[in-house]
């Protein structure tokens, strides 16, 4: 796609994620109220779109419970604030294998292998506008943990969400994936306007220096629509570097932990920063309504049980 700066950009916050970070910070948000309204903070400060995991209440653990997706979705649809909800169907494609010299069984604690239903089955339930889809395998940080997304998975998984009529975010954590997810939309899996987020500096996929940014950028076809993100200390860099390159935003506690050196903060504040970066460089922030459009989003409510 041509290189060109994005005028109109949205910005999502990635609320909470599954990540070891909630004793880190008191700011990150664990409760499905706690989420939910950490979530509308984030709306109120200028994010269209947001992201949402859940956690166990009681111990903070990354959590795929139905009923705490749904406490989650209920809270922010009744708010007096308008938002894209964008939920995580990352999980349930954990593997940590047994140690290098006997892999095999995978060790019980870290791993949570589901099928294809199960994963998706808070989406079903929830039908949120966006929900995530990350599209390959990958060693994701240290030790014998592995990130599995087989390609018949993806087709299956994709497959199920056009049906629900939510709109796939496409994870991708390096060019393979990207590859991959062209393959998805070109096969009729997944439906244009094609929505693709890339995730930069994450170990061990595709680092977040500039010139692997503008690898992937320069491989997003054109008439898709994309946003970027770095974690850590690049964090709050990225919403420049991402609008430059003609795409859109992310921030959130689940990739940065940090207003400044030292100085915890919360989603809005995160969320504020980027509005401030993304304003200064002559470009204006849109909101949800402008997001369905652009998408072809619709908003609706969960299942009635």
């Amino acid at each position: 796609m041509p290189l060109e700066m994005n005028r109109t950009v949205f910005i999502t916050c990635a609320v909470t994620g599954s990540g070891d970070t909630t004793g880190k910070s008191d700011k990150v948000p664990v409760t499905p109220q706690q989420i939910a309204d950490s979530a509308l903070d984030a709306a109120r400060a200028g994010a269209a779109v947001v992201h949402c995991h859940v956690r166990d209440p009681e111990t903070g653990a990354p959590s795929r419970d139905p009923a705490l997706f749904r406490e989650v979705t209920e809270r922010i649809r009744d708010a007096d604030i308008d938002v894209v909800l964008n939920l995580t169907a990352g999980m349930g494609g954990d593997l940590v294998l047994g140690g290098v010299e006997t892999p095999l069984p995978p060790d019980p604690v870290g791993t949570d292998m589901a099928g294809a239903t199960d994963r998706l089955a808070h989406i079903a339930d929830c039908l949120p506008e966006i929900c995530t889809l990350d599209c390959g395998t990958m060693n994701f940080g240290h030790g014998d943990y592995i990130m599995t997304n087989s390609t018949s998975m993806l087709v299956e998984m994709a497959n199920q969400m056009k049906a629900l009529g939510v709109k796939p975010e496409i994870e991708a954590f390096d060019t393979g994936h990207l590859w991959f997810a062209k393959h998805l939309v070109e096969q009729g899996h997944i439906d244009m306007p094609a929505l693709v987020q890339l995730c930069m500096g994450i170990p061990w996929g595709a680092p977040d220096d500039l010139n692997t940014l503008m690898a992937m950028v320069n491989n997003i076809p054109e008439g898709w629509v994309f946003s970027a993100f770095s974690i850590g200390r690049n964090a709050m860099a990225y919403p420049a570097a991402a609008v430059l390159a003609g795409g859109n935003v992310r921030v959130g506690l689940e990739d940065n932990l940090y207003l400044s050196r030292g100085v915890f903060a919360t989603n809005a504040q995160l969320v504020e920063r980027a509005v401030t970066v993304v304003e200064n460089m002559g470009a204006s922030i849109i909101g949800p309504d402008a997001v369905r459009s652009q998408l072809g989003l619709t908003r609706r409510a969960p299942v009635a049980h």
